[in-house]
């Protein structure tokens, strides 16, 4: 093997090296800031009303009820017309439940996103970003 060759090698190997020095200490920042994320989206609570103002609904982080308040015009109003308040309010409590989940979890997102693919490290691997794209969503698409 040629002196150039060697050098090439020792070259891509540096290089390679440092992108996996670089993923590890982005992997343990990551898990340092883990569990504070996890104790944040476990704080989570959003609350909303509807137009109407007839009823308000409390979420958690996932999106589950915790707390349904009705105003005393409510016992005025029809069960339809009831059932549709709550519906209404309970969808705004959760899409903002998921905007601070979102929030919280942003930096651990970003971090990841900082970090080189599969494909960046072994040329012809499958990309990993790839494989999380469909769950992703983008926050400017209506629904999201």
């Amino acid at each position: 093997m040629e002196q150039w060759e060697r050098d090439g090698l020792r070259s891509a190997n540096f290089g390679m090296r440092n992108q996996v020095e670089f993923i590890l200490d982005a992997l343990a920042e990551q898990r340092a800031q883990a569990s504070d994320v996890y104790e944040q989206l476990a704080a989570v609570r959003a609350t909303a009303s509807s137009a109407d103002g007839l009823v308000t609904v409390t979420v958690d982080g996932a999106g589950v009820l915790t707390d349904v308040q009705f105003a005393q015009e409510a016992f005025r109003s029809t069960p339809e017309k009831l059932g549709q308040s709550v519906t209404e309010a309970g969808r705004e409590a959760a899409r903002l439940a998921n905007v601070q989940n979102e929030a919280i979890t942003a930096p651990l997102t970003a971090g990841a996103d900082a970090m080189p693919d599969l494909p960046d490290l072994v040329p012809g691997a499958p990309s990993l970003r790839e494989v999380r794209a469909p769950w992703r969503r983008d926050p400017e698409e209506p629904g999201s």
